[in-house]
């Protein structure tokens, strides 16, 4: 049971060859692919980092003026004072078409 040398690089010849073939094969088209993906998700993660900074920006100007969080906690939860009167409008697209008619 002696292995030759010859044998051993036959194998790693026939490895390196079928490696190569399977390569070759799905090569192109996958890495193009996965390029095209890669560049979505980069797109996707700059909009991503966009946002967070607008919303850390307006976290920071509502952290600043009490009275903007105020209006801004009352607007989100709909809260009111006591005494104080809210209104509510409905959207102008609904009341427009009726009047069309």
């Amino acid at each position: 049971m002696r292995i030759s040398v010859r044998n051993v690089i036959f194998v790693c010849l026939l490895l390196g060859g079928t490696a190569y073939g399977v390569t070759m094969f799905r090569g192109p088209h996958a890495f193009s692919e996965k390029r095209r993906a890669i560049e979505q998700l980069e797109k996707e993660n700059e909009t991503l980092s966009k946002e967070i900074a607008a919303k850390q920006s307006h976290l920071s100007e509502l952290q600043q003026n009490p009275d903007e969080l105020e209006l801004e906690i009352k607007r989100r939860l709909m809260l009111v004072n006591p005494g104080s009167k809210s209104f509510i409008l409905q959207d102008g697209k609904k009341a427009d078409s009726a009047a069309a008619r």
